[in-house]
């Protein structure tokens, strides 16, 4: 379910003065740099892929309640695109970070289940969401369902995900408390978030068994993710 975006708080400016000495630090940087992209397939090379939009949809979506109707799907034969915000959705499996606590607008279920008949844990699942069928753009119709592969790209980093909620049928743009965490956004559900600049694609006919198989996602979406960016 879709949890509106609101105003981005600022960042904390706390700052703790270095201990470590100049070699673990750069060890440190050269982590944090290696974990930008999951994948060996590049943000730049999926975004110039996804330059053009031949639009799949018959209108268009509003990244959020009270915004203009301006975000078109798009398509072509091996997925579907668009280009939206990102708003957190931290339904499912409460836990610490998603709970009726932290999250105002929580529920305790998502569209789809794991195998073991529980619901997503948004903490720990990198997912999407999907608008719910309409007469603007039906997902079903375009090959993409519950455990569907997608790779979404922020800035230089790409996290792969699986489908895993539906949300309101006029808005777009949203994913998972840990999509949003992987990808560096702000995953917070009461103010995180980001209001431009994601890229979700979502490779047709694909399904994760179980879905909450996170290293399968990968797996698949990075074979995918190639094929696509060298347009076979």
């Amino acid at each position: 379910m879709r949890v509106q975006s609101l105003t981005l708080a600022a960042a904390s400016a706390a700052l703790l003065a270095p201990t470590a000495p100049p070699a673990t630090e750069h060890a440190v940087a050269r982590t944090e740099s290696a974990v930008r992209r999951e994948g060996r397939v590049a943000a730049a090379d999926l975004l110039a892929r996804v330059r053009e939009c031949e639009s799949v949809s018959r209108g268009r979506y509003r990244s959020d309640d009270g915004r203009a109707a301006t975000i078109p799907v798009c398509g072509t034969r091996e997925a579907v695109f668009w280009k939206a915000d990102m708003d957190i959705d931290c339904d499912g499996r409460p836990g610490s970070r998603c709970n009726r606590r932290t999250d105002p607008l929580f529920s305790d279920a998502t569209a789809f289940q794991q195998s073991d008949g529980r619901y997503l844990s948004a903490e720990t699942l990198p997912y999407i969401v999907v608008p719910a069928p309409s007469r603007i753009w039906d997902h079903r119709a375009h090959g993409v369902r519950g455990g569907a592969v997608a790779a979404v790209v922020y800035g230089d980093r790409v996290q792969y995900a699986v489908v895993g909620d539906v949300g309101p049928g006029h808005i777009i743009g949203e994913a998972s408390y840990a999509t949003a965490k992987a990808l560096g956004i702000r995953p917070d559900p009461r103010g995180g978030g980001t209001p431009s600049g994601v890229t979700y694609i979502v490779f047709r006919n694909t399904q994760v068994q179980p879905i909450e198989d996170h290293a399968a996602a990968v797996a698949t979406g990075e074979r995918l993710a190639a094929l696509f960016v060298q347009g076979k």
